[in-house]
């Protein structure tokens, strides 16, 4: 037996309290400025010349507080700095900015080529306080004159200098509707169905969709994020959300998209044409950092310029992703933020040029999802937060000319509870974002955060009256959910009843009764898995049916103890051949709050680990490690790991690897530590060497779930100390007993790293 039961160390209410009293030093300090003084002339007056590295900091310095930027040094020490550092900026002219770039890459020239040459020219001599009162005081149509010519810089530190009110006053004011709809309109508030299974499971994604369908809810794209970024597998889920919405007749009114890499996407639809709709990509705010996406601006811009159908590009941002994965280039969240959107706007170019090449009128479908909140306590920490991030970034992409929607979330180990996302959702909502994600509830089965759900959609109707995209609408009357006056009919929250007009669509001729109870079953099937689907509601449309109600209640606490778990001494050592090891974290709370602490070995780990290759030699091949992640349940729970193991094990024998018998099990362990471990093993080597890491993974599906991250290449690039990153690392996820079987998931792996060799 592999194992024995948990032992939490650490409350979670026990960890907030301790985070609240932590105290730092660290930070930006601007203690006086002079009367009139610029940015440019403050810093003169300083260091005696242009400083960048003063630059950048004071630039962070004026950003409201949030961990990450503290994390790299560019937040203010306190309110005193931050202010005289609004002031400096508030002074400083628009064209000084612009010759100062704050960050120069081929990103930053391809930014400064999406800009509007006569809109610049209008705003060049403004200063950063007179752009604020023009964009406070003037309406849509004057603000839009001098936007398109503003830098990516200009709108960063434009937003930096703004109240929450004063956020939501321009939000309120400007929008980018997607060609030909509603969406991102005035009074308008769209939904992304987001039906994500955590085995990719086609009936999963199927009800999810029809689920919220029977809401009303659910006019942006279905868009799923797979388990599995398998050309096959994605493939077919694209297949089933476009047979949904051809089958009800609405492909020309929404699209479909599965959110692999645009690679994948791309492989999908030169197998089969006509199975991808919009394609989707995260991207970020410098070259170094889309590196890590494994994108480039010649690949994005060449697919860019392939998309002359109606459906163009759907991107992912977020505050915190770039320095989260190494590359702050020392300055803030906001302006990588700022610098994403301008990437986004230049790529709309893109799509609208070469839809004009075609003999198209340019009409490019382009939005983005600022994924806010989903990194964790990193980068910010609080609801009050997550609402500023929010509304920085509704004012910063609406100014670049996107349709922008939100992922207004959480994860389980920040301080932003269930709760908590409904009043962050009424904050936010008076700037009119695009459109919010929509999930049978407020916790994705899949990816274990938390989000907004279709009945929050309904509440935020009734409180702001916001409407749907038009056409929509009239289907979801069509379909009967809904009355010609909009109310909720008998029908409404009743997937099964928008299963039998799918069924009817289908040309089904059983009776009424065989079809709903054939959905029944389905149904009862889709639960036993672990996925949420909401059904009616509680006193109100818009409140969550009881049961259904007290079930996620429960799941949200298991994630919270998941979270805060640790491998037990009795778990590791029933481990076969362990060989224990522990990061740089000191406990959990440092792990959670500090994760770079997770991604480096002690020195006395790494000592035994560079042992460990003396006694290998050129012997392996193959590698495993076993860290606890963010779910240390999810390997201590019986029937999981040790049938993976197994499993594997034979699987890369027979596959021909050299597996080391020893196991390396890592305390505090983040997916880069294995990359480290990598390092010492292999570097150097001849040939392909792998390490497996298997690590817990996304508390708050439902499921204690694990992943095992692939990464093979070559001794010679393990010899580059950093060069290994997870732009060259495939993963498994959404292993456990309840979802994707252990000894399935072993085969995959092995599988999958059979490709990656060849390859």
């Amino acid at each position: 037996m592999l194992g024995a039961p948990f032992a939490l160390t650490l409350s979670f209410t026990q960890a907030k309290r301790m985070a609240a009293r932590e105290t730092t030093d660290a930070g930006v300090s601007i203690p006086e400025i002079q009367e009139g003084e610029d940015l440019f002339a403050y810093i003169e007056r300083v260091k005696g010349a242009f400083d960048p590295i003063l630059y950048r900091q004071i630039l962070g310095a004026a950003n409201e507080f949030k961990e990450g930027d503290q994390m790299i040094g560019v937040a203010a020490v306190d309110q005193r700095s931050r202010d005289n550092a609004r002031q400096l900026i508030e002074r400083t002219r628009i064209q000084d900015l612009n010759v100062n770039p704050v960050f120069e890459d081929e990103l930053h020239q391809l930014i400064v080529q999406g800009q509007s040459s006569e809109a610049h020219d209008r705003a060049a001599k403004l200063t950063v306080g007179e752009l604020k009162q023009l964009l406070l005081t003037q309406n849509e149509a004057a603000i839009k004159a001098v936007a398109p010519g503003l830098s990516s810089d200009v709108i960063g530190c434009v937003v930096k200098l703004m109240s929450q009110q004063e956020l939501i006053a321009v939000g309120a004011k400007v929008f980018n509707p997607l060609p030909g709809s509603q969406i991102g309109a005035k009074d308008y508030l769209g939904a992304r169905i987001q039906p994500n299974s955590p085995t990719d499971n086609p009936d999963d994604i199927f009800w999810q969709v029809l689920d919220g369908w029977s809401y009303a809810v659910g006019d942006v794209v279905l868009g799923t994020n797979p388990v599995s970024s398998e050309p096959e597998s994605v493939r077919a889920v694209e297949l089933v959300l476009r047979d949904l919405l051809v089958t009800f007749g609405v492909e020309d009114v929404m699209p479909h998209c599965v959110l692999s890499h645009i690679d994948v996407q791309a492989e999908v639809e030169r197998q089969s044409p006509g199975s991808t709709a919009l394609w989707f990509q995260s991207i970020a705010g410098s070259d170094d950092a889309n590196k890590t996406f494994d994108i480039s601006l010649k690949k994005m811009r060449d697919y860019a310029r392939s998309r002359t159908g109606k459906y163009g590009l759907y991107f992912e941002t977020g505050q915190g992703a770039d320095f989260t994965n190494g590359h702050s280039h020392g300055f803030d969240m906001v302006l990588h933020e700022s610098r994403k959107y301008g990437f986004a706007r230049a790529l709309t170019h893109e799509v609208a040029a070469a839809q004009k090449a075609a003999g198209k009128t340019p009409a490019p479908w382009v939005h983005l999802n600022d994924v806010a909140g989903f990194i964790g306590p990193e980068v910010f920490r609080t609801r009050e937060q997550l609402v500023r991030c929010c509304l920085e970034d509704i004012v910063m992409g609406k100014l670049h000319g996107l349709t922008i929607g939100l992922d207004v979330c959480s994860t389980l180990h920040m301080d932003v509870s269930l709760d908590d996302l409904d009043w962050c959702l009424d904050q936010i909502m008076p700037a009119n974002p695009a459109y919010l994600m929509a999930l049978p509830t407020k916790i994705d089965p899949m990816l274990g955060y938390l989000t907004t759900g279709f009945q929050d959609h309904v509440r935020i109707r009734e409180k702001f009256g916001t409407r749907v995209n038009d056409a929509m609408w009239a289907f979801f009357q069509k379909l009967a959910v809904i009355d010609a006056d909009g109310k909720p009919t008998q029908h409404f929250g009743d997937p099964t009843w928008v299963y039998l007009q799918y069924r009817r669509k289908k040309g089904d001729t059983r009776s009424d009764a065989a079809i709903i109870k054939a959905g029944r079953q389905q149904l009862a099937e889709i639960r036993k898995r672990g996925v949420f689907i909401a059904e009616g509601f509680g006193q109100k449309p818009s409140e969550l049916n009881p049961a259904l109600k007290i079930e996620i209640d429960q799941i949200y606490q298991d994630a919270k103890k998941s979270i805060w778990a640790e491998l037990s001494p009795t778990f590791v050592a029933g481990v076969p051949s362990v060989v224990p090891v522990k990061t740089q974290s000191n406990d959990r709370l440092e792990y959670i709050l500090h994760p770079t602490t997770g991604e480096l070995l002690s020195n006395e780990s790494q000592t035994a680990v560079q042992q460990l290759r003396q006694q290998y030699g050129d012997k392996y091949n193959v590698q495993i490690v076993i860290s606890d992640g963010l779910n240390a349940l999810s390997i201590m729970d019986e029937g999981q790991l040790e049938p993976f193991l197994k499993e594997l094990r034979s699987q890369l024998q027979t596959a021909g690897f050299r597996p080391a018998e020893q196991n390396i099990v890592v305390r505090s362990g983040r997916v880069r530590a294995g990359y480290r471990i990598g390092e010492t093993l292999f570097g150097g080597l001849v040939d392909n060497r792998a390490i497996l890491h298997i690590i817990g993974e996304r508390p708050g599906t439902g499921h204690h779930t694990f992943s095992v991250y692939m990464t093979s290449p070559p001794g010679s690039v393990w010899g580059q100390a950093g060069q290994v990153d997870h732009n060259i690392t495939r993963v498994v996820s959404g292993i456990a007993t309840t979802a994707l079987k252990p000894t399935h998931a072993a085969q995959d792996t092995v599988r999958i790293l059979q490709q990656m060799n060849l390859g």
